[in-house]
């Protein structure tokens, strides 16, 4: 009796024993096998993990990861870089209870995120962003971007490309950009995308990433220099306007007088006799007269006394109470002769 009931008892705890966890694999950047075994939960006990590529021989874990004080996955030593390409076992025990997987890694590489995220305003005014990452050649990146805290953009990135372009950003808007990678199908491609890279900003507020001046010189001046440039336009217009009122006020324009022919055959205002319309009478210098005594006049006719003025070219005669007296000395001076008796007479 006692007999049964202990098998009994094996049986019945054999049927109820809980069967360990499935183990979830891939393949960090390269360097080890990342291996897990809570998706449904934090086990209830400690495993011991075992792993191999191919047909090698069985290793323990050396590096465990725990939750809780309980263990919950393993990374292990990745030495080949081919390793991926075939298949990877897992084994997973405790007591007596144990299980064993087998992984295909080929597709389930992920690699680090990107670094060195950088941000420049370029030349031709588009938005440039920069990063590093190894193995590059191998390489495809995804970039997302928002504008104003909206939205999130995705743009894909060509293999082997370390750098995006936004075309003629708004300086009053904010952009933030984040960047992740995988490998490319040229190096057997993976399903996994690496995290997100630190995002780093540039617009609104002039910043970047917090860590990170960055280079907006040419587009704080631009506008500076639009100013000036117009400024300069407006002063250089001012003064070449000045200057032309100051010309023309200081040279200005001569009309040459005509005379109206034709207005004055028709005016009904008297003209006077022998008024010639065209004619220029000559210009003849005139000085003052100077009283002179006769014994100092020997060359002269004129009688008594006389009183001269030095003239030239001129032969005009000057009539006087209605009388016409020419001139009676034959030099170039006038003379007018002073007597007692009879009229006066003026000669030129």
């Amino acid at each position: 009796m006692p007999t049964r009931l202990l098998l009994l008892l094996c049986l019945t705890g054999h049927v109820f024993a809980k069967k360990p966890p499935d183990v979830d694999c891939y393949v960090v950047h390269l360097e080890y096998v990342h291996c897990t075994w809570n998706k449904q939960g934090t086990p209830e006990v400690n495993y011991t993990f075992h792993g191999r590529f191919g047909s090698n021989a069985w290793r323990e874990c050396t590096t465990y990861l725990s939750e809780n004080g309980t263990i919950t996955g393993c990374n292990h030593p990745y030495q080949n870089r081919n390793d991926r390409f075939g298949p990877f076992n897992t084994k997973l025990q405790h007591g007596s209870d144990k299980s064993e997987m087998q992984h295909e890694l080929k597709e389930k590489v992920k690699l680090y995120p990107p670094t060195n995220l950088t941000v420049k305003l370029g030349s031709d005014s588009n938005l440039w962003f920069y990063w590093n990452q190894s193995y590059s050649g191998c390489v495809e990146s995804e970039v997302r971007y928002r504008i104003n805290n909206k939205t999130w953009n995705s743009d894909p990135v060509s293999t082997g490309i370390k750098y995006y372009c936004i075309n003629l950003p708004s300086d009053s808007s904010l952009y933030e950009v984040q960047v992740r990678s995988k490998y490319g199908r040229d190096c057997g491609g993976s399903q996994i995308w690496s995290e997100w890279s630190q995002p780093v900003a540039w617009g609104a507020n002039n910043s970047t990433d917090k860590s990170k001046p960055k280079d907006t010189s040419i587009s704080a001046w631009t506008p500076v220099m639009y100013v000036l440039g117009a400024l300069t336009l407006i002063l250089m217009v001012m003064m070449l306007l000045h200057y032309e009122r100051v010309r023309i006020r200081l040279m200005p324009v001569v009309l040459t007088p005509k005379l109206d022919k034709e207005w004055f055959s028709r005016s009904d205002c008297p003209k006077p006799e022998n008024f010639y319309p065209d004619y220029i009478e000559r210009v003849c210098p005139v000085r003052d007269y100077a009283l002179v005594s006769q014994s100092s006049s020997d060359s002269s006719d004129c009688s008594t006394s006389s009183v001269t003025t030095d003239q030239t070219d001129c032969s005009i005669s000057m009539p006087l109470d209605g009388s016409d007296l020419s001139t009676s000395c034959s030099s170039s001076t006038s003379t007018v002769s002073v007597s007692s008796e009879g009229p006066e007479k003026v000669s030129v």
